[in-house]
């Protein structure tokens, strides 16, 4: 399957790209005439000035795009394209079955897998899961590999089959990195995940990224666990016990309400612990600072990211705690902002009642 495509590859754009490249050979640019040498059979041992006076026609130009691309034939890559295109939108779960055993209605009624292109984003009351995925339309049945980029799967691929008829989407998934499915079937111990799904808006769904791949984190933003010994101080004592999410923004998005709902933080001492959906997110020991304004808090992460440190900044809004939280690794926040591709999280909480 090709991954040599732009993200969210549109047909009339490489439609266009193809116009450019005969124009491009019209006029002679070196570029465009070793394109059409590179990846067009019929000039791959022609000189400069015969592939200048070869008279190459649209359809040539189109068959060097789809080579180019990964692809035999424009043909292939507009049954590919196309098929992108029809996944698009948001599909809720009518059923999934994971080796051989039907998960509760309850657990499906709110989650749901938004598609953009060949972007997605799987939201499910325990996590949020971002990647890209790309589609192998002339392999009967279809092929999918899907690449997990940021949530619990982050680095992770899951190799499936798919059937697409109208608004109704069947996936049956391999979850452990093994070689896809041949039927749409599960079993005990089979390693397999059958969803089925339909499609409750057709319309691109907004903010769909498909995840960041890690960033590297500054070697200057280092700590210990000996830095974090356990020193009472009163934000820490009135953070204490357990706060339920009232909003949650990452990276510029907000999380949706029913999983917001499902959001608790609880504080021992300087250990605190974060949950969606009771899936631990967050398990770490905390540093505060109070002298600073705003104040400046300081996570050392026990688990899941083991060792990394994330800066950031808190205030109190009334009886409710505001934390805007930089990514592991990365510099502090100046502000209470969250725009799209900070990487921050901002929250706020209110004691649970």
């Amino acid at each position: 399957m090709s991954s040599k495509l732009p993200p969210r590859p549109n047909l009339d754009h490489l439609r266009r790209q193809a116009k450019s490249l005969l124009a491009a050979l019209a006029a002679k640019e070196p570029a465009a005439i070793e394109t059409f040498r590179e990846h067009l059979p019929a000039a791959r041992k022609m000189s400069d000035e015969e592939i200048i006076q070869a008279r190459f026609r649209l359809a040539d130009a189109q068959s060097a795009i789809s080579r180019k691309t990964g692809f035999a034939n424009w043909p292939q890559l507009a049954r590919h394209v196309e098929q992108l295109r029809a996944l698009e939108g948001t599909w809720e779960f009518e059923s999934l079955e994971v080796d051989g055993r039907s998960m509760p209605a309850s657990m499906l009624t709110t989650s749901r897998i938004l598609i953009d292109g060949d972007r997605f984003r799987s939201e499910t009351p325990g996590a949020i899961y971002e990647g890209v995925f790309n589609i192998d339309v002339e392999a009967k049945p279809h092929g999918i590999d899907i690449e997990f980029v940021e949530g619990p799967e982050a680095g992770n691929t899951n190799r499936g089959i798919f059937r697409l008829d109208g608004d109704h989407l069947t996936i049956c998934l391999d979850m452990n990195g093994n070689a896809r499915p041949e039927a749409f079937r599960t079993k005990s111990g089979s390693g397999h995940a059958l969803e089925m799904l339909r499609r409750s808006s057709a319309a691109r769904p907004q903010n769909v990224t498909g995840g960041a791949a890690p960033i590297k984190m500054d070697p200057a933003i280092r700590a210990s666990e000996a830095d974090f010994e356990y020193r009472p101080s009163p934000t820490l004592e009135r953070l204490q016990g357990e706060w339920s999410a009232r909003n949650v923004v990452r990276d510029g998005q907000a999380l949706p309400t029913f999983m917001c709902a499902t959001g608790l933080r609880s504080a021992k001492g300087n250990e605190v612990k974060v949950s969606f959906g009771g899936q631990v997110m967050v398990h770490a020991l905390v540093r505060v600072d109070e002298s600073s304004d705003p104040i400046q808090i300081d996570y050392f992460n026990l688990s899941p990211a083991k060792g990394a440190l994330q800066q950031g900044i808190m205030r109190w809004e009334g009886d409710e705690a505001c934390f805007c939280m930089a990514a592991p690794g990365q510099p502090r926040p100046t502000d209470f902002s969250c725009a799209i591709g900070s990487r921050q999280t901002l929250s706020q909480w209110g004691r649970k009642k």
